[in-house]
Formats: C-alpha cells, structure tokens, sequence
C-alpha cells in the first residue's frame, strides 16, 4: 500500500470515529445538548480537526441519520427479494418499518427529528437522506404494482398515491406522541397490538373484492409475516363483563 493509500484509509478512519462519538452523543441527548466541543471531546480531537471533515453540527447529524435511512432501505429491499405476491410484500415491508423501530429506535427517532424542517436544505446530505427514503418509497411503489400485476391488490388503485399512503401511515404510527399511546394502554390495547392491527385494517382496502388471488392477513405467516392477535374483548378496559 503506497503513502498516499494509507493516508486516505487513515483518513476515512478518524472520519468514521467522529461519526461514531457524535453518534453515541445524539442517542443519548437532545440534539440542541450537543456540541461540537462535546463532540471534539467525545472522540478526543481538536474542534478544528473535526471542522476539516464537518462543516457544522448540523451536517454531522445528517450522517447519522444517513446511516438509519441506510439500514431502513436494505430491509426493504430485503422484502422486495422475497418470493411472496405484491400484497405480502407491502406487509413485510410495513412489519420491516415496525422493527426497525424497535431494533433501531435512536435512528428512527433522529430522522423524524431531521424531518422537522428545521434544518437546511443546502446541506450536503440531506439530498441523500431524501433519495434514501425515496428508494424505500419506490420499493414500496415496486411491490404495490406486483400486487396488481399478480391480482393481489385491487386494480383500480394507483400504485404511486398507494405508496405515499402507507409510507405515511408507517411514519404517523411509528412518531406517535406518548400522549395517543397512553389512550390506547388505557382501551387495553399494547402499542404493539395498535400497530399489528393496522394490517389487519388497510389489507383488506387493498385486496380485490373477489376472485381467487384474494388473500386473508393470516395467510401472509407462511411468507414471515405476523400481525399481533388482538386481546379477547373479556380483558378490555372499561367494558362490562
């Protein structure tokens, strides 16, 4: 390896670290608690070292929120790779946004964040972050169309204005504010339930009124899909025995 390859790999290196201590600063803090001294200090660097690959605070948080997007668009090309019709994609790809929620519940909440409009469009990454969710929106798009084409999904439905519906949806579940997700504890319901049942909800919106493509939900466990079963009426808060 010449002097100049191991300058770039050692480069690329102190790029990654900087990344990695803002990283374990912004999942622990609020983005408005975080400096770039705290940053310098996280990954025991001079500030000005740091400026040489960041422009600013802002620009470092967009990396981070790259890498969530990142990981969210790999799972979705993971359901779109699974022999299963378009209907069981469109599921998994629901069920995949939901554990990445859980899996990754920092990344999720740091591009909510950054969506909030508060920060430039000049920034260099955010035209990243937009193409990133964007692919995860025409994989989405992708599998929709599959489920016309296989007869799984209603033919009259537009595959673009489809996609843009549930992408929505996920994100309105996934960012519910506490205050919803105590209403639902109190109705009995987990939030994990709340979230399961939304399939069983928009599926059948989705499927063809008749004919022999028609699937139920329950069909999709065969293809690694689960809904959560929802708790017997009996077990309800506030209802009469």
């Amino acid at each position: 390896m010449g002097i100049s390859d191991r300058r770039q790999r050692e480069k690329e290196q102190r790029k990654t670290e900087i990344i990695d201590a803002a990283e374990r600063l912004f999942f622990s803090r609020r983005y408005e608690d975080v400096s770039m001294d705290d940053i310098a200090r996280e990954v025991e660097l001079n500030k000005a070292t740091i400026y040489l690959y960041f422009k600013n605070k802002e620009t470092l948080f967009a990396t981070i929120v790259l890498r969530g997007v990142r990981i969210l668009k790999e799972k979705y090309l993971e359901c779109m790779g699974t022999q299963a019709p378009g209907i069981v994609k469109v599921a998994l790809m629901g069920q995949a946004y939901y554990r990445f929620s859980q899996e990754y519940p920092d990344y999720l909440r740091l591009i909510h964040f950054y969506g909030s409009e508060r920060f430039s469009g000049e920034n260099p990454y955010t035209a990243e972050i937009g193409k990133g969710y964007g692919t995860c929106r025409r994989i989405l798009r992708d599998a929709v169309q599959e489920g016309i084409d296989d007869g799984t999904i209603r033919n009259d439905l537009d595959p673009f204005l489809t996609s843009m519906y549930l992408m929505t949806s996920f994100m309105g579940i996934l960012s519910m504010e506490d205050k919803w997700k105590l209403a639902i504890e109190a109705e009995g319901f987990s939030y994990e339930q709340f979230a399961g049942e939304f399939f069983r909800f928009i599926m059948p919106a989705l499927s063809p009124g008749e004919g022999s493509h028609r699937m139920d939900v329950r069909d999709f466990a065969a293809f690694g899909f689960h809904v959560t079963e929802p708790p017997a009426p009996e077990k309800r808060k506030g209802q009469e025995p």
